[in-house]
């Protein structure tokens, strides 16, 4: 049944689903590469859309911005909806020095500096980390492309505006990018028992001053569209 931020169906999403912040990206995602796709989301502007890639099932669905945000939408989908797997589709600024604008960086785990991780009571300091499976997929995917791509860990931060500017230190341990997303859904995803990955184009580079434009990060960053989709059917 739909809860409060989704009023999708049980059956209406399909089991894997590509998950940007954007939900205009979701639309353009749904719109240029899904045959029939059918809306089945609008609570809040979150557009969420249902149609086939190849023949497979897939969805695209919105997250917003921030771990609060995804942290929601994706527990729902894993736990009301039984989706299976949730490949993020992001934008990232590129930290370590090779990652260059447009880059794919493809989150095989994800540092934070949030306090999600604390809602699960462990004695210890839980280590966010993609699942194999799509990680492996989207490795064969992005290398079939012939795309320039990085695998590796990345930094999920809760600020966007950060007083500390701490992204010098965080290169130093080998961090490849920075986001706002990612540990949060390899978390929702480790406790549900279910697979998530995140894939993310550079957007800009803010050690190096460098950055795209709002429309080109909407519309343009297709290799990591597509890795993620050729992801979708490798994992059917």
């Amino acid at each position: 049944m739909p809860t409060p931020h989704n009023n999708a169906k049980k059956g209406d999403i399909a089991k894997t689903v590509l998950m940007p912040g954007d939900p205009l990206r979701a639309k353009f995602i749904a719109e240029n590469y899904l045959e029939n796709p059918v809306c089945y989301n609008e609570v809040r502007g979150m557009l969420g859309f249902t149609g086939t890639y190849k023949g497979v099932p897939v969805s695209v669905q919105g997250s917003g911005m921030g771990m609060p945000s995804i942290g929601i939408y994706s527990w729902e989908l894993f736990n009301e909806y039984d989706v299976e797997n949730i490949i993020r589709v992001g934008t990232a600024g590129g930290v370590a020095d090779n990652v260059q604008l447009r880059d794919v960086v493809i989150g095989m785990s994800a540092s934070t500096n949030s306090a999600y991780a604390s809602q699960y009571r462990l004695p210890g300091t839980y280590a966010p980390t993609a699942s194999w499976s799509l990680l492996s997929a989207a490795i064969e995917a992005a290398k079939a492309k012939d795309s320039t791509f990085h695998v590796g860990n990345i930094l999920s931060s809760d600020t966007f505006y950060d007083d500390a500017d701490s992204l010098a230190d965080w290169q130093k341990m080998g961090v490849l990018a920075i986001e706002m997303e990612a540990a949060a859904l390899y978390m929702n995803a480790a406790r549900a028992g279910k697979n998530a990955l995140c894939i993310l184009t550079v957007s800009d580079c803010p050690l190096k001053g460098l950055s795209t434009t709002a429309e080109e990060r909407q519309t343009t960053f297709r290799d990591m569209m597509e890795i993620a989709l050729e992801t979708a059917i490798i994992n059917r």
